[in-house]
C-alpha cells in the first residue's frame, strides 16, 4: 500500500504541476494577445518566460514576422537586439576583471590601438584619466557619433559598410568634449566600440569570439546568439524577423547591419535565450561573485 500510495502522490503532482502550467500560460497567452490589440501599430511581439523554480519555459509570438507579406512570426525567430548587446560587453569585461586580465579603475590609454590612441588624442580626450568603469558607465566625457545626421546618412545610403575606425573617427569630427571623466553621464556607444577594442587588446581574439568564449554561449545554451555579419547564423536558427522604424520607415533587412555591429549593438538573439542569458548572469552562474554584480549593476542598465 505504501508504495503504491508513493506513486499515486508522484502521479498527481505530475498532473497537477502540468495543469498548473498550462493554466498559467493560457493566461499568459491572454495577456499578449490583449497587449497586442490594444497597440494596433505593432507588428508583432516576442515573448519568453523562464522560471526554473516553477518549471515554466514558455515562449510565444503574435503577429508577422514581415508586414508585407503577413508571413506568421514564428515564437523562435531571433531579432537584432540592438543596444542589448551592450550587456553582453560589459559582462565579458566584468568576466575579464574577475579572471584578473583588468581592473574597473585602469586607464584605457595602454588597452587601446596606436590609432585609435591618436584619434581620440588629437580631440584632446586624457586617455590616462578614462577608465574602463567610465566607458562602462558612460561617465567618459567622449561624445558620441550616433545623432541625428548620422541616422539621416543612414537613411540616404542604407547599405554604406561601416568599420569600427570609421565609427571612431566619426565620433571625434562630429562630437566634442563633454566633460571631464566621471564628471557627467552621456549615454554613447562610442564607449562599447573602445571597449571591444579592449577586449581584443586583452584576449587577443576578435572581441565577438571573445565574447563568445566568456560567456561561454554553449554552456549556457545560448543556441541561437551571434553577432550578425562577423559570425555565421548558428545551425537551425530560423531567419531573423524584420524590425521597423517608422520616423525613416526603415525595414532591417534593407539596411547593412554595420551601422549597429560593433558592441553598441550588433548581436540577434532569440527570446530565449536572452532570457537564459540574464538569468545565468544575475544567478551567478557567468559571473561566480554575486557581489561584485551587484556592486556594479549600474553598468548593466545604462
Amino acid at each position: 500500500m505504501k508504495t503504491l500510495y508513493f506513486y499515486l502522490s508522484i502521479t498527481f503532482f505530475f498532473i497537477f504541476d502540468s495543469l498548473f502550467c498550462q493554466n498559467i500560460e493560457i493566461k499568459f497567452q491572454k495577456t499578449i494577445d490583449s497587449v497586442y490589440q490594444q497597440n494596433k501599430d505593432a507588428v508583432g511581439l516576442l515573448f519568453h518566460i523562464e522560471s526554473p523554480n516553477n518549471s515554466i519555459s514558455w515562449s510565444s509570438s503574435i503577429g508577422f514576422s514581415d508586414k508585407k507579406t503577413e508571413q506568421k512570426l514564428d515564437k523562435n525567430q531571433p531579432v537584432l537586439v540592438a543596444s542589448n548587446t551592450k550587456t553582453f560587453v560589459a559582462t565579458a569585461i566584468l568576466k575579464l576583471v574577475e579572471n584578473g586580465k583588468i581592473t574597473l579603475n585602469q586607464p584605457i590609454k595602454k588597452l587601446l590601438s596606436c590609432k585609435t590612441k591618436t584619434i581620440l588624442e588629437q580631440d584632446d580626450y586624457e586617455l590616462n584619466k578614462i577608465t574602463i568603469k567610465h566607458l562602462l558607465s558612460h561617465t567618459s566625457g567622449i561624445d558620441d557619433y550616433v545623432n541625428d545626421a548620422y541616422f539621416d546618412f543612414i537613411n540616404n545610403n542604407k547599405q554604406h559598410k561601416w568599420t569600427r575606425n570609421k565609427q571612431i573617427k566619426l565620433s571625434v569630427k562630429t562630437g566634442h568634449y563633454l566633460s571631464k571623466p566621471g564628471e557627467k553621464f552621456k549615454y554613447a556607444d562610442i564607449n562599447y566600440l573602445l571597449l571591444t577594442e579592449i577586449i581584443e587588446k586583452i584576449t587577443k581574439q576578435p572581441f565577438y569570439k571573445s565574447i563568445r568564449n566568456l560567456i561561454d554561449y554553449k554552456k549556457h545554451h545560448l543556441n541561437n546568439t551571434w553577432f550578425v555579419d562577423l559570425e555565421k547564423k548558428p545551425i537551425n536558427t530560423k531567419p531573423l524577423a524584420h524590425q521597423y522604424y517608422n520616423k525613416y520607415n526603415w525595414d532591417s533587412y534593407d539596411l547593412n547591419p554595420s551601422w549597429d555591429l560593433f558592441g553598441g549593438g550588433g548581436i540577434a538573439s532569440t527570446t530565449k535565450d536572452m532570457s537564459l542569458f540574464f538569468q545565468a548572469l544575475f544567478t551567478g552562474k557567468i559571473i561566480k561573485n554575486k557581489k561584485f554584480i551587484s556592486q556594479n549593476a549600474d553598468v548593466f542598465f545604462t
